[in-house]
């Protein structure tokens, strides 16, 4: 369907933390001839080649194949987070919202589709070392998150039988942050009236240093990177994609130059527990126990099938969060917009 002029894309959760950095990206593609994104409120921003429409996947009335219709490539980023307490209501957005896509881009005739899969996807697995792409990813089952990302990875599964015709790609990114991001991850995890101006070195003598509590970061221009090269290449399958070194109470120790000091897990879970109760903190327990259990990711097929590295070190990617959390950072879509609290 390539025209002389270019790949047409669509990008569904255009104006989220992935969707931004991916639409920027691809709008300043010489390969990429015009992208169309949707999201449920259309932004005050205008990259170039870009167009919107407003679309709420949770609605049953969405009519996805008119906007696919034609399209080279669709980049499925949408996502709910919240509320953390209504699992059914994230349910509806990220699991049937996705069908919705998987079956509108069938019957579009789609000929590629790019879905954000996660490291939440994977099920619990080691910490000492780095597992590749196939690991099991059963997900966590307490944990709406992982429960939502583990079941689309079969869902695809079945797309890929029912559909072969279709190139499916699964980017299962580390979690992802960015300096646009700050305010909205702040409202998502730690609460909209967390001061952000908290986020400060000095005001941190000590770090928890929490059994299994060793993740991965990357930087979500990065993450958007490795989705660019997917729509510009014949891959299908699954990637992971994540920065070094991993995250532990040892480094961030080092950049806070703060002394860890060992909590048990059950405290740790038990103060989430009940803070997420009372409704003062926006991400759940389940949440909690899941990255306790993530696996170490293996990124050596991005690195040899999509050409890709991060330009950014796990440390660099968190400074910069960190900024942006103690500056109110955001962007200008609604929900990436900036505030600063405190």
């Amino acid at each position: 369907m390539s025209s002389a002029t270019g790949m047409r894309i669509v990008v569904t959760g255009a104006t989220g933390n992935v969707g931004t950095s991916v639409v920027r990206l691809l709008s300043e593609d010489p390969e990429v001839a015009s992208v169309l994104g949707l999201a449920r409120r259309i932004p005050d921003w205008s990259p170039p080649k870009t167009d919107w429409a407003a679309v709420d996947l949770a609605s049953e009335r969405t009519d996805l194949v008119e906007r696919f219709t034609d399209a080279d490539a669709v980049v499925h980023l949408a996502w709910a987070f919240q509320p953390t307490h209504d699992p059914a209501v994230t349910w509806r957005t990220n699991v049937l919202g996705s069908m919705r896509v998987f079956e509108a881009v069938a019957a579009a005739g789609v000929p590629a589709m790019v879905h954000a899969s996660s490291v939440g996807a994977y099920s619990p697995g080691p910490k000492d070392e780095a597992v590749d792409e196939s690991w099991p990813t059963h997900g966590w089952p307490d944990a709406a998150y992982c429960r939502e990302k583990a079941y689309l990875e079969r869902a695809l599964d079945t797309f890929e039988r029912d559909h072969p015709e279709t190139r499916v790609v699964r980017m299962r990114p580390a979690f992802l942050f960015q300096r646009e991001s700050a305010s909205e991850q702040r409202r998502i995890f730690g609460g909209r009236f967390l001061p952000g101006p908290l986020a400060r070195p000095e005001l941190l003598p000590f770090l928890p240093d929490i059994p299994g509590l060793r993740v991965q970061a990357l930087h979500t221009d990065d993450a958007a990177n490795a989705y660019r090269l997917a729509l510009r290449s014949d891959v299908r399958g699954a990637f992971n994609l994540a920065a070094e070194p991993p995250v532990d109470a040892r480094l961030l120790g080092e950049m806070f130059d703060a002394r860890p000091v060992r909590l048990p897990r059950g405290a740790a879970r038990s103060a989430i527990a009940a803070a997420w109760g009372l409704h003062l903190l926006p991400a759940s327990p389940h949440l909690f126990d899941a990255v306790l259990r993530l696996p170490l990711m293996d990124c050596t097929r991005a690195r040899a099938e999509l050409g890709w590295r991060p330009e950014r070190t796990a440390p660099e990617v968190l400074e910069e969060f960190l900024l942006g959390l103690q500056e109110g950072a955001g962007a200008p879509t609604e929900p990436l917009r900036g505030r600063k609290v405190g």
